[in-house]
């Protein structure tokens, strides 16, 4: 059998290309005139995260898609996730050549959620690097004695200390916020951007 099961969203926005111009447009004016902060960012653009008000309605509509989702896939006892305040907060990275994102979590949070916009371009079409991925939250496993290990599945498989996402624009991924991930340094010739999100609940 299979124990402590980790829930994750791989999903696609579908007929949101609007949505996603405008999310676009939104973020690359904000870049031109905020230097951003440094976070897990190395050598990329991160905003303030404070989206949610310099976003407009776009940020907002996308909020409460994230919202919807993270509630598909989570329980409370003694109630129902609509008896909770939920509440997001957002904001833009932008990648250029060289740029990526350390292992961290997002402490404070239920769920963590990230969108892709733009995925950038490689050099005559090759892999462009840059890709997002999630590590098994079983951290110790990779530090064993024998790191070579990989426990089997219930599905037979072997199970992989990290796995890579092959995202697209519209992907949207929400997974809970202290599973670990980072972005592998990004090797295209055009700015890759996604937006980030914490998504919390409170007792009403």
């Amino acid at each position: 059998m299979g124990l402590f099961e980790t829930p994750v969203v791989y999903s696609e926005l579908q007929g949101a290309e609007n949505l996603l111009a405008d999310l676009e447009s939104v973020i690359r004016t904000q870049r031109a005139n905020s230097p951003g902060v440094q976070r897990s960012n190395i050598g990329s653009w991160h905003s303030d995260t404070d989206m949610l008000q310099w976003g407009g309605p776009a940020a907002q509509q996308l909020a409460h898609h994230a919202i919807a989702l993270a509630k598909r896939m989570s329980h409370f006892l003694g109630g129902t996730a609509d008896d909770l305040d939920w509440t997001v907060s957002m904001w833009a990275n932008v990648t250029p050549q060289g740029g990526l994102n350390q292992t961290h979590v997002h402490p404070g949070n239920l769920w963590a959620a990230v969108l892709y916009l733009d995925m950038g371009k490689s050099e005559g079409g090759g892999d462009a690097g840059g890709n997002f991925y999630l590590e098994d939250p079983r951290f110790p496993l990779c530090a064993m004695r024998e790191n070579a290990l990989r426990m089997l599945g219930i599905d037979g498989k072997p199970q992989q200390v990290e796995v890579d996402f092959n995202l697209s624009r519209g992907n949207l991924i929400v997974f809970p916020a202290w599973l670990r991930h980072g972005v592998r340094p990004y090797t295209g010739s055009r700015e890759r951007i996604s937006i980030a999100m914490n998504i919390d609940a409170r007792r009403q």
